[in-house]
């Protein structure tokens, strides 16, 4: 069975433009995050956009991880 473990990141208006238009936006973090539960034995598996704009700028996601349940 597995168990599954969620870390909340926000992400940050950047400097310039993207090709696309627009602001770019930045997550700060992440890799701290992953390799720190990747030694408490967990496996990053994906993310979730949680809060976002109806331009579709994403503000929050959810770092998804999982492992195999102890006991």
């Amino acid at each position: 069975m597995l168990e599954y473990d969620f870390v909340s990141l926000d992400t940050q208006y950047g400097t310039g433009y993207s090709l696309l238009g627009g602001f770019r936006i930045d997550t700060m973090g992440h890799r701290e995050i992953i390799l720190e539960k990747a030694a408490q034995g967990w496996r990053y598996v994906g993310y979730v956009p949680t809060a976002q704009h109806t331009s579709g700028q994403i503000d929050t996601i959810d770092l998804v991880f999982e492992r195999e349940r102890k006991g």
